[in-house]
């Protein structure tokens, strides 16, 4: 497998109209979403084998976001069913550009009750890259799993990639939220944060506050106006690409996928290859931005390379 993600997998209810509260919409587009899950979509439409290890409720919901991920190629072997909490919900509302504000419903969800136990670990021997995400080290016993996962996978020599995804609301805290996202810094290698993420982890707006011993890349993005790559040795910025962006849910993620990608095309030599690398992801980011929704809204390779070709 080349890309193995884990997290949470919930239902995101976009709202139909855009610049209006989520209590005033009149109705919403239900789309399968959560960061990891849409990355492992991302990869399999950008032609890569991918999973998910993750758990949903034994509910209508959980069992329909099963079956999306496997209508998309995804490995959902590592997914669980669990009889004790619902499937997460978000509710998003769209404000100008697509920027959105989210209300979760998670008291708990199924996500949450994840245990170190429920972990297939030999699906994580399978694969090339690891990739997570700071939603699921919020809580126990989450957390305790994810860790569990990620050290597993760092000590069977993959390649680990983390996202420390901004969900303020859902942390007792700001020092909490803190905390937790830089917990996943220790073991990764490859992290992409916004600008926001990075401002917020380190106070700074340069990357080199966030580098542990072992890094090998930083991506930090800046939505419409690309994103800058941070190697041990160099720093490269690209520009992204201007569109008429309905709703940015998934964008950040799709951009990871395009960004793992390489990784697994050019291997040791990637350093080499980032403005190609920056290029490709740039543009995937930008493309998932044009429709609704996060899994529904990912592009597949030939979207991309369609679109690339008509921006030259």
């Amino acid at each position: 497998m080349d890309v193995l993600c884990m997290g949470e997998l919930l239902i995101d209810f976009v709202a139909l109209e855009s610049g209006v509260a989520v209590g005033d919409a009149s109705g919403f587009l239900k789309a399968a979403g959560g960061a990891p899950a849409n990355v492992a979509v991302a990869a399999a439409r950008l032609g890569h084998s991918a999973g998910l290890i993750g758990q949903v409720g034994d509910d209508p919901f959980g069992h329909y976001l099963a079956g999306v991920l496997a209508a998309n190629g995804v490995d959902v072997r590592g997914l669980r069913f669990s009889p004790e909490a619902r499937t997460a919900l978000a509710f998003v509302s769209l404000g100008p550009g697509g920027e959105r504000d989210f209300i979760f419903y998670r008291h708990p969800s199924a996500d949450m009750l994840m245990r170190p136990e429920d972990v297939d670990l030999s699906l994580i021997d399978s694969c090339s890259i690891f990739h997570f995400g700071s939603i699921t080290l919020i809580g126990e016993p989450s957390r305790s799993a994810t860790l569990a996962a990620v050290r597993h996978a760092r000590a069977g020599g993959k390649l680990i990639s983390y996202d420390p995804n901004l969900r303020m609301s859902l942390w007792p805290s700001a020092e909490a939220a803190k905390t937790g996202m830089l917990l996943g810094m220790q073991d990764a290698e490859v992290v992409k944060v916004s600008q926001e993420e990075l401002t917020f982890l380190s106070g700074q707006s340069h990357a080199g506050a966030l580098w542990r011993d072992g890094m090998k890349l930083i991506i930090v993005t800046h939505g419409a106006d690309g994103a800058t790559l941070y190697t041990p040795r160099e720093r490269f910025t690209a520009p992204g690409f201007p569109v008429e962006a309905v709703d940015t849910t998934g964008a950040g993620d799709s951009f990871v996928a395009a960004l793992l990608s390489g990784l697994l095309t050019y291997g040791d030599a990637f350093d080499r290859h980032l403005p190609e690398i920056a290029h490709f992801a740039n543009a995937t980011g930008a493309l998932t931005t044009t429709r609704k929704g996060a899994i529904p809204a990912l592009p597949t390779r030939q979207q991309v390379e369609a679109f690339l070709a008509s921006r030259n």
